[in-house]
């Protein structure tokens, strides 16, 4: 018999989370002219394209969003970077995907981050597992969830219909 999936965040909860991510990153970067959101791919893409209109609408920040391809499987491997990676230098720098499990993934994309004379890093996921592997955290977080290691948690964006699951 299949696992039935639970749903732990819905569309409207989703955004409630989101608005409340651009307003502490607002609050944290008041004094930034620029904020420079770094993606992982695929799907910190599309959780940095929804909290980026959101910031917009309440401050005056210039706002650059540039993608980080990195091979999950090899990620100390050069990643690909879809836009100018040079606009990070010298910027507050926003590190950005959907589920911070192992903190592999985000600790190696902050590696590379690094790679570029960086103002300030600041991480941002929307659901933390809290199964570290790697000394990193998450500074803005839209749900923390404790999940056994077999658990898995599926982020689904949709236009006008994002859902986070617990398979």
């Amino acid at each position: 018999m299949p696992q039935e999936r639970l749903l732990v965040l819905d569309h409207i909860k989703i955004l409630q989370k989101l608005r409340r991510i651009a307003y502490q990153l607002y609050e944290f970067n008041y004094q930034e002219e620029t904020l420079t959101f770094v993606a992982v791919e695929k799907k910190g893409v599309f959780l940095a394209e929804r909290i980026i209109p959101i910031l917009r609408e309440i401050s005056g920040f210039k706002i650059n969003l540039v993608t980080l391809i990195i091979d999950k499987e090899n990620p100390k491997q050069d990643p690909t970077w879809n836009g100018d990676a040079s606009v990070l230098n010298g910027k507050s720098v926003i590190l950005v995907d959907d589920v911070l499990n192992s903190g592999r993934t985000l600790i190696y994309a902050a590696r590379h981050v690094l790679d570029y004379n960086v103002k300030k890093l600041t991480t941002v996921v929307l659901v933390d597992r809290r199964h570290r592997l790697f000394p990193i955290k998450a500074d803005f977080v839209g749900l923390t969830l404790s999940t056994t290691l077999q658990d898995h948690i599926a982020v689904e964006f949709e236009e006008g219909n994002d859902n986070v699951y617990l398979d």
